[in-house]
């Protein structure tokens, strides 16, 4: 009996490990051909110029939630206002912080409260005031402070935002994000230069961990030489650059990143808004939006651009990297199980039927075999059943398989020109990578298990601030009734890193 569980076991493995190489192959292929197409025909310094120039382009909104932010607010709102863009507005929604943030924001910006009549397309935690200023100053004129209840969780705040703006498209942020000077530019071209009707953009984001910042605005962009924060700044560049640019080629993109991303405001409301309940707001979003193009029988792209528009902080800590990966986990559990549906259904074409399967066996169920497989290895050294020079190939093999694809991320990084101005720079990715698989990896594997178990349970967390010292949470918000499928809590964090 257990040398059948032996066999089975090892080749299962054999089987699902040489799958995920061959995924990660697929994919850079994929990712290849679409920054070759990208570096082939586009301009960004001749796009940048004719959309000034141009009487057609199209206005964007910003949506900042902002949640006690009285330390930051005022610096990083006289950012987001210096953007340079000819047509866009800042709309800034106050969740209901308990400290100075909207006295704060009226002082400086000189704003009064308005008369609005406001409409709730998605509904929301009670609307309390709209504010505009009554200065002369142009760039002031360009913000709308929204001041509700408090609701939680970012989403909701996010919907009052959705609720306000003017303009078609819209970019969700969050207040303490550093956006690119020509943001804007860059990620408002596809909707331009596609044939299709463009739903949502997603844009590279990277760690603001190291870099140097001054005003809001990056002066400098480097590397984090904190291991964590640099972990994920590799992971980051991963993602965006090979496995959303891959997807993004054949139309599958599996989310728009909540921290710097661009939506069709139409269908957004059609599709119902932010769900406050979800720990995965970002990719449940994509999921609803995609939902109604393909049940409405319309054609949609969504679009992922190569460049860094957004830095964003990243978890300086255990503490806050174990309440980020676990929110993710949980949030990724409670997402299969809330669109299960999808998976694998031919119409949701290719985003349902290879994006939602793949990322339901190779990353949902990934932890799981892997923590069996530590298990396992420890049962069979007890056994004395592990054969050691095949178990040093395969995992020399394998640890060989993640420097060449670092070495490929690094090589598209410097072909489009994303990140850093200094060459010598990438080293700090080489360690990382070196690093990862041993140090950051295991403890990924443990926070997305111990996700998938609190959603089980259904504890319930909050949205807090991604400081240094760790995570502050707000008082939690009153618990909705139990959805048909799982007992929801209502968490959220202020980025998305």
């Amino acid at each position: 009996m257990l040398e059948w569980f032996d066999t089975v076991f090892s080749y299962f493995v054999l089987v699902y490990s040489t799958f995920v190489i061959g995924s990660y192959v697929i994919m850079a292929i994929l990712a290849f051909l679409e920054h070759r197409k990208h570096y082939t025909y586009h301009d960004d310094a001749y796009t940048i110029e004719e959309l000034k120039k141009s009487p057609y382009t199209p206005g964007i909104s910003i949506v900042a939630p902002a949640y006690n932010e009285e330390k930051t607010v005022i610096t990083n709102v006289k950012s987001l206002l210096s953007l340079d863009y000819p047509d866009f507005e800042v709309v800034i929604v106050n969740d209901g912080s308990k400290d100075k943030t909207l006295q704060l924001l009226i002082e400086n910006f000189d704003l009064v409260k308005v008369p609005y009549a406001y409409v709730e397309k998605i509904k929301t935690k009670p609307f309390k005031g709209l504010y505009k200023t009554k200065s002369d100053n142009p760039a002031f004129k360009r913000l709308t402070v929204v001041d509700k209840v408090n609701g939680g969780t970012k989403a909701d705040a996010s919907n009052a935002g959705v609720n306000v703006v003017s303009n078609k498209f819209f970019v969700c942020t969050d207040v303490d994000c550093v956006l690119d000077q020509y943001a804007l530019y860059r990620i408002i071209w596809p909707t331009m230069a596609s044939t299709r009707r463009v739903i949502a953009v997603s844009a590279s984001m990277r760690m603001s961990n190291g870099s140097i910042v001054e005003e809001g605005k990056m002066v400098d962009a480097r590397p984090p030489h904190d291991l964590i924060p640099l972990f994920q700044d590799l992971e980051y560049t991963r993602s965006f650059l090979i496995g959303k640019t891959a997807l993004a080629r054949i139309n599958a993109l599996q989310n728009v990143s909540g921290g710097f991303g661009m939506f069709d405001r139409d269908i957004v409301i059609k599709a119902g808004g932010y769900d406050g309940d979800s720990f995965a707001e970002d990719m449940d979003m994509v999921a609803r939006m995609i939902r109604y193009m393909c049940d409405a029988g319309e054609d949609y792209r969504i679009v992922q651009i190569p460049e860094t528009c957004c830095w964003t902080e990243g978890p300086p800590n255990l503490k806050v990297l174990n309440r980020q990966r676990t929110r993710w986990g949980r949030g990724l559990f409670q997402f299969f199980g809330v669109h299960r549906d999808m998976v694998g259904n031919r119409n949701y074409r290719r985003y349902g039927v290879l994006t939602l399967t793949y990322i339901l066996i190779f990353e949902l169920m990934a932890p799981v075999v892997e923590f069996m497989g530590y298990f396992t290895i420890i049962w069979f050294l007890i056994r004395g059943a592990i054969n050691y020079s095949t178990i040093w190939i395969a995992y020399v093999g394998v640890y060989l398989f993640a420097q060449l694809l670092t070495m490929v991320i690094i090589s598209y990084d410097v072909w489009v020109g994303t990140s850093f101005k200094k060459k010598r720079d990438y080293l700090w990715f080489v360690l990382a990578s070196l690093l990862e698989p041993i140090m950051y990896h295991p403890l990924n594997v443990f926070f997305s298990l111990k996700g998938y178990w609190k959603h089980i349970w259904g504890t319930q967390m909050v949205w807090g601030n991604m400081t240094r010292k760790g995570v502050q949470s707000a008082k939690p918000a009153a618990p909705k009734p139990a959805a048909p499928v799982a007992q929801h809590a209502l968490e959220e964090k202020k980025t998305d890193a």
